[in-house]
């Protein structure tokens, strides 16, 4: 955050120290000016004009008869206005000037420190809250205060945001991931119970039923540890050079059976040859996962189109269908685990709600981004971004 009216913590205590001292002494020496001037003026006013008259000659040459100058000196001001005391007029005046300004320092040093002190407060009623599990607790910003610690209240209040959209992803997460789990186990331990009892028959169609039920199972958490490395930066990629193009081809050629039932269709359109290093293993990932929800939650006989475009900053991948699409307010959510739409993408379809989250780590991994829009002509486009590599392309060429 960015905000030019803010001063850094080093000029904002420099301003502020050094206003103070100067204008205190300013202040004193202006007080003391003030009453000279007055009483000089008050003194000449209440002379006759002929002392007047002598008086502002010897002031400018008081050589020319200094007793007469130093008579109407003390005549006029009194014998202790040049008397060296500590006692002196000006002496007690410049103690009275500086126990009136001491109480002033003290108020406007306080009143200049309010703000750094209002935010460290407010910082520390903001983290008070956040140890005792309101995660999402905010430090009011204090205008007044340095740019540092402005910054530091607004760094924080995104941190706060941040542990508070965790907490909730993660307590749904766990329901989530609880009951996805418990439906394939559950149906294979009530298959298997069922064969024990006598109601089944141990027969090898009894036998496939329980054995998808588990390979959903695993399958389930496998993605649950793919999901968990890529949180705790752990996912590794064997990256090696590869042909984008190559590969979107076979992965649309792995899809086509499973397409076909559907009478769905593909059409991609690519430059030849797209280098670039990445793990083939898991993009393929992301390109089957897109293509699969494309067949699994596009209308019958419906169409995928997918455009890889060359820019300099690297490839863009368009995957974009002509199938019933989503609410708009789905859209910051599709990437969330377990998360469905309540109509397009519904459970029954078979998706475990984890195949738009592992594209989005994987992608995230290759230094790429994700994201999802809504055509004006209908459909869902999903849009990928994978960061162009150099090396790879000359690894690539003849």
């Amino acid at each position: 955050m960015k905000n030019l009216a803010q001063q850094s913590l080093w000029r904002w205590i420099c301003v502020r120290i050094l206003a103070l001292a100067i204008g205190t002494v300013i202040i004193i020496a202006l007080c003391m000016w003030l009453r000279y001037a007055v009483q000089t003026v008050w003194i000449l006013h209440a002379m006759p004009a002929p002392v007047r008259a002598e008086f502002l000659l010897l002031k400018e040459n008081p050589e020319i008869n200094p007793t007469r100058f130093h008579e109407i000196v003390d005549t006029w001001w009194g014998l202790s206005y040049s008397t060296p005391s500590i006692a002196s007029t000006d002496w007690i005046l410049v103690s009275v000037l500086v126990l009136v300004m001491i109480p002033f320092i003290v108020f406007m040093g306080l009143r200049y420190a309010r703000p750094l002190t209002l935010q460290f407060s407010r910082l520390r009623d903001a983290a008070e809250e956040v140890t005792q599990g309101t995660f999402g607790a905010q430090a009011e910003l204090v205008k007044e205060a340095p740019a540092e610690m402005v910054r530091f209240a607004s760094d924080f209040n995104g941190m706060t945001r941040q542990l508070a959209r965790y907490e909730r992803e993660l307590r749904a997460s766990h329901v989530a991931m609880a009951h996805e789990l418990r439906s394939p186990l559950t149906a294979a331990i009530g298959r298997l119970q069922g064969m024990l009892d006598g109601v089944f028959e141990p027969s090898p169609a009894q036998m496939t039923m329980v054995m998808k039920q588990l390979q959903l199972l695993r399958r389930l958490t496998d993605e649950l540890h793919l999901l968990s490395l890529a949180d705790a930066g752990q996912l590794m990629l064997n990256c090696q050079p590869l042909l984008l193009d190559d590969l979107l081809r076979e992965r649309a050629a792995w899809m086509k059976p499973q397409a076909d039932a559907a009478g769905f269709t593909f059409t991609l359109t690519a430059p030849t040859p797209a280098p670039l290093e990445g793990d083939a293993f898991r993009l393929g990932q992301v390109f089957t996962v897109l293509m699969e929800n494309a067949v699994r939650y596009g209308r019958q006989g419906g169409h995928l189109f997918i455009a890889l475009t060359s820019q300099a900053s690297g490839y863009l991948i368009d995957f974009t269908d002509d199938g019933p699409g989503v609410e708009d307010d789905f859209l910051p959510l599709m990437f969330d685990r377990f998360t469905r739409a309540e109509t397009s993408r519904a459970r029954h379809s078979g998706g475990s709600g984890l195949g738009l989250s592992i594209a989005q780590a994987i992608v995230h991994a290759h230094g790429g981004s994700i994201s999802a829009a809504l055509p004006e002509a209908g459909g869902l486009a999903i849009t990928l971004h994978l960061p162009h590599v150099v090396a790879a392309q000359e690894k690539l060429q003849p």
